[in-house]
């Protein structure tokens, strides 16, 4: 059987702390992308505000020191190891660093006991962010006095009605709505008919504003307010891994060791949570294909691997196919399962490449793409949604197309890159010179700043200068 390999945190905690590993989204998130940034431009029939990508703003400035002493309210439709949440944690410390009062209030828990909810809020209150019941005076009280009210995805939607009630209209207006979904079930009066009358949308790449703007016109009847588009960026612990040398040396060493691969073997990792959206059943059908080109075409190249990182059986029958699989093409040799994990860096220190495999829309963006590219990663990935926006074709990664059709086409690129060293290496570097032009925790925060002074001077706040 394909190994799973779940020990990992427990084995590995000491010289993870050591390390300053800190988490970063994993499940999350994939993506896709398009031959060339240029074409991530909005079109000119879609009113999505402009957002300065320049990265020239330094870190000895904080873009968001406005916001101090600022009341702020966060809605999550739940708590999880998944992107939507941990993005707005991400934001959430972001303001604390400047001054900011965070509470956060999660709209959905389950009834009985979770240790993941109960890690996730212990980060929050250890940073300083109070965290609130999703009902209760004490909750529409912290609403009604927020400066700026921050709902997380589409589906924290119900909870403006469910507890603010009569309320709703006094706090529409400083409501700014963070946009992530790229499925077509989201698109719900019930989620989403406060959306017209709030101060702004924020949605993470112009893939997804442009299908946003689109899909509520033509099916819901409403109109999207002013929308901005913040492409995200990296955090600076995880950046200061990737550009640790000795770290990354570490971390490659006690993941290849743990997984039983040799130092020269060539890994292909895809790291999302387990699921049919997600591709992995049609990564391995790729990987399997490339073996097979490889055994064919009796090309020399070193042992290829590939690596699962996001199982924890929430799917059961598809993880169950995806283990068949591989047990019927007898490769259980060469496939490593990796439970989820909100440590993501030493994986992306042990791999040779990171395959994006996100099907249909793809991925609203896809964190963990810019993630690899910080440790000089080359992309493989479908040619859909956000990652568009992400990775260059044939410069910092190849692209593929989605479905079945997408198979093939990911087998020889698998292969392209096993067979070129110099290639592989060559879009890895620059990748990570991309990353840090656009994609840097300083470019997202200053993007975002731009988004919320508009809302306070909307919404009759001061933003500052």
């Amino acid at each position: 059987m394909a190994k799973p390999h779940s020990g990992w945190a427990a084995v590995q905690k000491n010289w993870i702390l050591l390390l300053l590993i800190v988490f970063s989204i994993s499940t999350i998130v994939l993506f896709v992308y398009r031959a060339a940034f240029d074409s991530c431009e909005p079109h000119s029939d879609v009113s999505v505000g402009k957002i300065s990508v320049s990265s020239s703003m330094g870190s000895s400035e904080n873009p968001l020191a406005f916001m101090r002493s600022r009341n702020v309210l966060m809605v999550s439709h739940e708590l999880s190891l998944t992107g939507g949440p941990l993005l707005l944690m991400e934001l959430a410390f972001l303001l604390r660093r400047v001054g900011s009062q965070v509470i956060w209030v999660t709209n959905q828990k389950p009834s009985e006991g979770n240790e993941i909810i109960y890690r996730l809020e212990n980060q929050m209150l250890d940073r300083g962010v109070q965290v609130l019941p999703a009902k209760g005076q004490e909750t529409v009280d912290a609403a009604l006095k927020a400066d700026l009210v921050v709902l997380n995805t589409a589906v924290a939607g119900k909870w403006l009605d469910a507890v603010l009630k009569e309320d709703v209209p006094h706090v529409l207006p400083k409501v700014l709505w963070w946009i992530h979904e790229m499925r077509g079930h989201y698109f719900k009066l019930e989620y989403v008919k406060h959306l017209p009358f709030v101060a702004s949308a924020m949605i993470d790449s112009h893939t997804t504003a442009q299908y946003w703007q689109n899909r509520t016109r033509e099916k819901l009847g409403i109109k999207m307010p002013q929308t901005y588009v913040v492409h995200l960026g990296n955090s600076k612990e995880l950046m200061e891994v990737a550009e640790d040398n000795v770290a990354k040396r570490v971390l490659r060493d006690h993941v290849r060791e743990f997984l039983g691969v040799r130092s020269d073997d060539l890994l292909f990792a895809i790291i999302n949570s387990v699921s049919r959206g997600k591709g992995q059943d049609l990564f391995l059908r790729g990987f399997y294909e490339s073996l097979q080109i490889i055994q064919e075409q009796k090309i020399q190249v070193p042992s290829m691997h590939a690596v699962i990182v996001g199982s924890d059986m929430s799917q059961p029958k598809f993880e169950a196919e995806l283990r068949n699989f591989v047990v019927e093409k007898r490769i259980q040799d060469r496939v490593h399962f990796v439970n989820k994990t909100l440590t993501v860096s030493p994986y992306l220190a042990a791999i040779d490449v990171l395959v994006q495999n996100s099907q249909a829309r793809g991925e609203c963006f896809g964190r963990i793409t810019i993630e690899a590219m910080a440790f000089q990663l080359p992309v493989l990935g479908t040619a859909a949604g956000g990652t568009t926006e992400i990775v260059v074709n044939e410069s910092t990664g190849l692209l593929h197309l989605v479905g079945k059709d997408g198979v093939t086409p990911l087998a020889r690129n698998i292969v392209k890159l096993a067979t070129h060293v110099e290639r592989r290496l060559t879009m890895g570097r620059k990748g990570y010179v991309r990353v840090k032009e656009r994609f840097m925790e300083h470019h997202m925060a200053g993007r975002i700043a731009h988004v919320l002074k508009d809302i306070l001077k909307k919404s009759g706040g001061k933003s500052g200068s």
